[in-house]
Formats: C-alpha cells, structure tokens, sequence
C-alpha cells in the first residue's frame, strides 16, 4: 500500500488528534452505584490513540481539543501533560461558575467483572469542545504552518453536536490540503447521534468526512449505520465474521470512496467480561490482513482497547507501511492496554513487538 507521510523535518508533529478528552471516574473492582471513592484518569476515543502514539510508541504528538477555563480543564491538562502530549493546541473556553455556558465532560466506567460487563455513564453535552468552531483552532496554521504527518478523529466526536460535525469537516479538508493523512474511526453510537438527528444525520456527515479519510476503521455495523454499506449473507449472531463478505463490502466503499487506502477492525467474541478472544484484520489492496489471534484473553478494563489497536495501526503504517505489520501492531497494542486499568495504553513498543513474536508471560527478572 502507498501513503505519502509528509517528510518528518517538515512537520512538528507525527500525529494530532481531534476530539473531546473526559475526566474518567473510575470505582476500581466496584459499582458506580455503590461507590464512596473514585479514580480520576484522563480518557476519550480519538484522544487514547493519540496518546499512545507518543507513551507506547514514541511519536511527537498533540491534542486539538478545547476545554472549560476551570479547575477541572487545569486537571485534564495536567492529566494529558503528564502523557507526554503536547497540550499546546488546546483551546480554552471561557465559562461561569456552573457551567452554563459550557463545561468539561466526564465520564464514570465500571470495569466489569466475568458475567457483569463493563459499564458506561457519560455527562458530556453542553461541553468546550462541542462548540468549538474551526475559528478557534486556525487549522490552516496547524496544518499548515506547524505541519502534521497524521491527523485521527472519530465518530464520537463528530456526534457531539451540530457543531462538531462541521468541524471536524473543516479540520480533515484543511489536512488533506497540506497533505496530512486522515485516519477516522466510526465508532457508532446511536444514543448520541440521536439528539442531532440520528441514523440519517450520521449517514449524511459520514459519508462527508470520508471523502477526506486515508485509514478507516470500522466495523460491520459502524460502515451499515454511517455509510450504507453491508455484508450480504452475514447473519449477525455469528461469531466469526464473513471474510469473503467484508472484503466484498469493503470493496465496494473503496469504490465509492477511491480515498481509502486502508479499512481496519478489530474482531472481538465476548465470553465474559474478563475473558474475551481478540484478534483484528486490515484491508489494503484489495486484500485481507488477519493478525495473530488472542484467544482466551484475560481482561482487566476492556475500555480502550479498540483506541490502542487505532494507535497501533497507525504506528505500523507510519513506520513500516505495510498493512500485515501495521494491523499485527495494532492487535498486540490493544491486547495489552487491556490488561491494565484506565482508557490508555501503559505498554511499551518492546512488549508490544514481543508479544507480536509471540511471548509469553512468565516472570521477567
């Protein structure tokens, strides 16, 4: 496959993301319902991947992302700055003292345990980065000035409101003029496009979004929902996934949309929430790449773990261009981030690149 990376001296950054970073209360082995204490982590889709290109990868990165002029904001930056991220990008919004006028979202997660899975409540409208417009980024200055070779953003952004959705245009049109690859993972949520306009408001800023998009991930249901495409014959309660169907499926988007130089998923059978198989392929030249399988994974906070596999991808693609390498990456980076709490990746590139060759988990002295 060809991706044409801007030259590294030309750009201070490898990588920006796009989106919204939440405060993540976390209740450790217990209920959000029960709960007297929480762990606060930083975390949101478009974010983790960004962050573990730099943490686990190495990468130079930022964050375009905007939060309340607050205590909390000073948090979520410090959160972000002890990652390593470059928090230079951030635009800060000024708000009053409850949150009227805009507010920075949060995010409570259970981790779920065997036959209880994981669970989600989010407090997220009304925040920063929903209303930020591309006037207060100057994505012509980013991308053109400062200069980035990658720029990922995602559906859960662009459903945050009617003003995320036009950004988040702005921003990849704005990248691709200045030759910044565009990856974008769909990630669709129903219950947050529903506000703006459910399935056909998705439909109608996905399918604008990829025009401009390198490296999509997605999977059978994120492509159906946001773009109208699906696997003919596939029945849904199957565990393993139609491969002749998704390449048949996926080729007829890259007809669509020639942009495509790469579709990626990760495959996932849920057997309890702490044990799961997992395993991910990538499409690119008309051909299936499948990853080394992890079945029978143990999991401790499966929250993440797809925004690991993006950031494993794409680090692969940067750094060896080939779609075998780079989704082998992506499945070990996310296998790993699951065994350890939080949204992001505390791996390292050489645990990832041991477990791509095979290791084990014996005691390391």
């Amino acid at each position: 496959m060809e991706l044409k990376l801007r030259p590294a001296e030309e750009c201070k950054y490898d990588a920006v993301s796009l989106g919204e970073i939440m405060l993540r209360l976390d209740p450790g082995e217990g209920r959000i319902r029960t709960a007297r204490s929480f762990r606060a982590w930083e975390g949101g889709g478009e974010y983790n991947v960004i962050r573990g290109l730099h943490k686990c990868f190495g990468l130079r990165t930022a964050v375009i992302t905007a939060f309340a002029d607050n205590e909390v904001g000073r948090l979520m930056k410090d959160f972000i700055e002890q990652g390593g991220v470059d928090t230079d990008l951030i635009f800060w919004k000024k708000t009053d003292g409850i949150g009227r006028i805009c507010r920075n979202g949060i995010n409570f997660t259970e981790r779920g345990f065997g036959i209880r899975g994981a669970v989600g409540c989010s407090d997220r409208a009304n925040t920063a980065i929903s209303q930020a417009t591309p006037e207060d980024f100057d994505f012509e200055y980013i991308f053109g000035t400062l200069g980035v070779r990658w720029l990922h953003t995602g559906g859960i952004y662009a459903a945050l409101s009617e003003q995320s959705c036009e950004t988040v245009i702005a921003a990849c049109k704005t990248a691709k003029k200045y030759g910044t690859i565009v990856s974008y993972d769909l990630n669709y949520r129903p219950s947050m496009w529903s506000a703006i306009g459910g399935i056909e408001k998705a439909r109608e800023v996905n399918k604008e979004i990829a025009k401009y998009v390198d490296v999509m991930i997605g999977n059978e249901e994120d492509f159906t929902a946001c773009l109208g495409f699906e696997i003919e014959g596939n029945d849904s309660d199957l565990k393993e996934l139609n491969l002749e169907g998704y390449r048949k499926m996926i080729s007829e988007a890259a007809h669509e949309y020639p942009n495509f130089k790469a579709v990626a998923t990760t495959l996932r059978t849920v057997k309890t929430a702490t044990v799961n198989d997992w395993k991910a392929i990538c499409w690119a030249d008309d051909k299936i790449y499948m990853s080394r399988e992890y079945n029978g994974l143990e999991i401790m906070d499966r929250v993440g773990g797809g925004d690991s596999f993006a950031s494993g991808l794409v680090y692969g693609l940067i750094t060896t261009g080939d779609a075998e390498q780079a989704v082998n990456y992506g499945a070990a980076h996310g296998a790993l981030a699951m065994t350890t709490p939080g949204d992001t990746s505390m791996a390292s590139v050489n645990e990832v690149e041991a477990i791509m060759g095979g290791a084990g988990a014996r005691v390391k002295r």
